[in-house]
């Protein structure tokens, strides 16, 4: 248990430079205590003990903002980072290594009792605000940018972005590293931007060519109306 615990601390510390001292993380680091409200609420959960489960949850949510439900299934090396206003779902899988900032949500879009939450991969950013909806996957190593919408499925090596969430590969230069997450997910695609280019880049070529029609045409009328046949009358 106690080897558990360092692990999380050394977390922290990986992945927020603002942690100065263990005393400070494990007094005032709200993702931290959150992770340990729901291990237990977990443990519970598992026994069949619902009620108290969802008391230390609750518990837990009123202390740290944070909302997990006991029945989440997440995996090590799991970082919460500032954590107000973060909601994880009862069927919600979170693999290991994973980043969510404040306001995300694993949320659901069905009321029957089934997997309704998101799967996340090892490795995975989620920004701030982000909302991830209903029983879909998000594969490992994938970026989702802040405030994003995502409702469909995400390959993994993946950045999404936009409402709803639009999907790209990621850039080369942004590879994962499993001792220190690229946090990066200002710098992703901006994919409705890129559209606009390639539209624009579209539009470009469409009036150069019309235009070098047009001058064929006025060049072929002239031909016609003044019978020039070439520099020698041929």
């Amino acid at each position: 248990m106690f080897a558990r615990l360092r692990e999380d601390i050394g977390v922290v510390f990986e992945r927020d430079p603002a942690a100065r001292s263990t005393l400070e993380v494990l007094v005032c680091y709200p993702g931290l205590h959150a992770q340990w409200f729901h291990r237990l609420a977990h443990w519970c959960w598992l026994r069949r003990l619902h009620f108290l489960a969802r008391f230390i949850s609750h518990l837990g949510r009123f202390l740290t903002g944070i909302e997990i439900h006991p029945g989440a299934t997440i995996g090590r090396g799991f970082f919460i980072d500032h954590g107000m206003g973060v909601v994880v779902g009862e069927t919600a899988e979170i693999g290991e290594n994973v980043t969510l900032y404040h306001g995300v949500t694993l949320g659901g879009v069905s009321w029957r009792k089934e997997k309704r939450h998101p799967t996340v991969g090892d490795h995975v950013v989620v920004g701030a605000g982000a909302k991830v909806l209903g029983p879909i996957t998000i594969g490992a190593h994938s970026r989702i940018g802040a405030n994003s919408v995502v409702v469909k499925d995400v390959e993994p090596h993946s950045v999404v972005v936009g409402v709803p969430g639009r999907v790209r590969h990621r850039a080369g230069a942004l590879t994962e590293d499993a001792q220190h997450e690229d946090l990066q997910h200002n710098v992703l695609h901006d994919t409705t931007m890129e559209l606009l280019q390639q539209i624009a880049a579209r539009l470009d070529a469409v009036e150069a060519e019309l235009v070098q029609e047009e001058i064929y045409l006025d060049a072929q009328k002239v031909v016609e109306q003044n019978g020039y046949q070439g520099p020698w009358g041929i």
